[in-house]
């Protein structure tokens, strides 16, 4: 009897750990959880330390639609309140030879961080002070919580060699999030996605062409 009872006890699976933000589920404005930007969660990067060195470019808004395989719109642009950080083509080629080096023991996986702000104008004032390019390990400190008098809602997806972090801000003491829509379209789009087999789909971006990406220049009006 004991010995049926330890084989039963070994054949009982324990339940998985389900991610606060599941991303099997569409999620609501009643789903989202603001903290202050000093206690939201940042990027997290596991033993793998070299790649805080590893950087991100802030992206267009057609290359957010086409990442996230949307149909591109007619009508006015959308996701203007969202700014997109991709991994430069440095880093996907950095990702590649530090897992060749370390035979199979460094990480292939890049980060791509979205920012989805209250107001357009809010975007506009706290993107002043980004810059167009900025190592991984500096995200937390200089972007996030950076922001203060500001609180966030995370969310983050694994998306097989590709983890999406994605931050709904707005202004301390603020009620609801007047971009609800745009966020909930970007969560449920990351969700639905398949998983990166390898990064085709970010090198084939227009401005991952070279290494030596620059910036656009900004207009004179």
């Amino acid at each position: 009897m004991e010995e049926k009872k330890s084989k039963i006890q070994k054949t009982k699976k324990k339940p998985k750990h389900q991610h606060p933000n599941d991303q099997s589920s569409k999620p609501t404005q009643s789903d989202f959880s603001f903290k202050p930007s000093s206690d939201v969660k940042g990027l997290r990067f596991g033993g793998q330390f070299i790649v805080k060195s590893f950087t991100i470019r802030r992206a267009r808004q057609l290359e957010l639609i086409r990442l996230l395989s949307l149909p591109p719109t007619t009508t006015h642009p959308p996701f203007t309140s969202t700014t997109t950080f991709l991994p430069t083509n440095f880093t996907i080629l950095a990702h590649h030879a530090w897992h060749t080096l370390t035979l199979g023991l460094g990480t292939k996986k890049s980060k791509v961080v979205l920012f989805v702000f209250e107001s357009e104008n809010m975007k506009a004032a706290i993107e002043r002070f980004w810059p167009s390019e900025i190592p991984l390990g500096e995200v937390n400190k200089k972007l996030i919580r950076g922001m203060k008098e500001c609180e966030m809602a995370r969310f983050k997806f694994r998306k097989g060699c590709v983890t999406f972090y994605v931050y709904a801000v707005r202004r301390n003491g603020a009620l609801g999030f007047s971009c609800a829509e745009d966020l909930r379209v970007i969560l449920q789009s990351v969700a639905a996605l398949n998983d990166f087999i390898d990064h085709t789909a970010m090198l084939a971006m227009p401005n991952q062409r070279s290494i030596s990406y620059a910036p656009p220049l900004a207009a004179v009006h």
